[in-house]
C-alpha cells in the first residue's frame, strides 16, 4: 500500500505536542455550538413543526426566487420553495397559518390552489402534483423519535466499544462522536439553514463515519500498544501517523461523493448531503487532533488492554 500514501511512508507528525491546543479548540468549536442551538435555536422544517407541502409542476423551467417572493407578497411567511427532479418542478413548504382557513375542513385544497395560482405565470402555468398536511403533533414526535435515535446510536456504539477496546477508548471514542455531532447540530443553528428529517439522517450518518474513522486508529493504538515498548505518547503519536494515510484518502473520498450530492441531487437531498459534508471534515479533524489527545489526558496504558493480566497480578499480591 506503499504506493497510495498522501503522507510519507514512516512520518512522525508530532500530534501529541499539541494536544492541549487541540482540545481546547474543540471544546471552543463545542461551546459556540451548543450556544448557537441554546439562543439562537434551529430552523425547523415541517417535518418537525407541521405545516403544508405542496408539489408544482410546471411545463418550462420556474424561478425559484420569483415564486418565493410571490408567495411573500402574498402573505405566506418564510416560505421554503425548492427544485426537486427537474428545474420544472416545485417543492414548497409552508408554516403553519394563523388566519381562518386553517378552520376550513377543505384549508389544505385551499391552500394549495391559491398557491398554485400565486406561483403561476401568464406563460407558465403550474399544475399541483402534490400535497400533504403534517400536524403539530406529528412534528412533535418525529422530533421525539428523532432524539431517541441519537440516543440509541450513542450507547450502542458506547456498548460495542467497551467490549472491544476497554472503558478509557469507550469514553473517548464516543466523546469524540459527540464533538462532531454536536459542531453539526451547531453548523445548522448557526446559519439558520432548515433542518429537517434529512438533515437528521445526515447527522446520524455522520456519527457512524466518525466512530468508524475512530475505531481504525484506536485499534493501531492497540496493536502497537502490545507490540512496542514505547511510552504512551509516542505509541499514539505513531499510531495516527500509520493511519494518517488511509483517513485523509478515506475521507476524501467520502467527502467528494456528498459534495456530488449537494451538487447534483437536488433540493430535497441538500440538507443532508450538508450535514455529511460539515461532518466528514470536523471528523476527520477529531479523528486525528482530538481521539487520541483524549485517551493521553485520561491516562491510558497498556494496561487498559490487557485486562487478564491486570486481574493475575491483582490475585499475586493477595495473601
Amino acid at each position: 500500500m506503499k504506493p497510495f500514501n498522501v503522507f510519507p511512508y514512516g512520518s512522525a507528525f508530532e500530534f501529541m505536542r499539541v494536544r492541549w491546543m487541540s482540545l481546547a479548540v474543540a471544546l471552543g468549536l463545542m461551546l459556540v455550538a451548543i450556544g448557537a442551538m441554546a439562543f439562537k435555536g434551529f430552523n425547523f422544517a415541517i417535518d418537525f413543526t407541521g405545516g403544508t407541502a405542496i408539489e408544482l409542476r410546471y411545463p418550462k423551467p420556474a424561478n425559484v426566487d420569483a415564486v418565493r417572493q410571490a408567495l411573500e407578497r402574498a402573505g405566506y411567511s418564510n416560505p421554503q420553495v425548492q427544485t426537486f427532479g427537474t428545474n420544472a418542478d416545485l417543492l414548497i413548504r409552508l408554516q403553519p397559518r394563523s388566519d381562518a382557513t386553517r378552520q376550513d375542513p377543505d384549508a389544505l385544497g385551499t391552500i394549495a390552489e391559491e398557491v398554485r395560482r400565486v406561483a403561476s405565470t401568464p406563460d407558465n402555468q403550474a399544475e399541483i402534483a402534490r400535497r400533504e398536511s403534517v400536524g403539530a403533533q406529528v412534528g412533535s414526535e418525529l422530533a421525539l423519535n428523532g432524539i431517541w435515535a441519537l440516543i440509541f446510536v450513542v450507547v450502542g456504539f458506547l456498548i460495542y466499544i467497551w467490549f472491544r477496546f476497554e472503558a478509557k477508548f469507550a469514553v473517548a471514542a464516543v466523546v469524540t462522536s459527540m464533538h462532531d455531532v454536536v459542531v453539526v447540530l451547531g453548523w445548522f443553528a448557526l446559519t439558520g439553514h432548515e433542518f429537517d428529517l434529512t438533515v437528521l439522517a445526515g447527522v446520524l450518518s455522520v456519527l457512524g463515519f466518525s466512530i468508524n474513522d475512530t475505531i481504525v486508529v484506536f485499534d493501531r493504538v492497540r496493536e502497537n500498544f502490545r507490540g512496542m515498548r514505547d511510552g504512551p505518547e509516542h505509541v499514539l503519536n505513531t499510531s495516527i501517523n500509520q493511519t494518517l494515510s488511509r483517513t485523509v484518502i478515506t475521507s476524501f473520498v467520502a467527502l467528494l461523493t456528498v459534495v456530488a450530492l449537494y451538487l447534483y441531487g437536488g433540493g430535497s437531498l441538500r440538507g443532508m448531503a450538508e450535514a455529511q459534508i460539515v461532518g466528514i471534515v470536523i471528523g476527520t479533524l477529531s479523528t486525528i487532533f482530538v481521539a487520541c489527545p483524549l485517551l493521553l489526558w485520561m491516562g491510558v496504558s497498556k494496561q487498559d488492554l490487557m485486562p487478564k493480566q491486570r486481574d493475575e497480578e491483582e490475585l499475586a499480591r493477595r495473601p
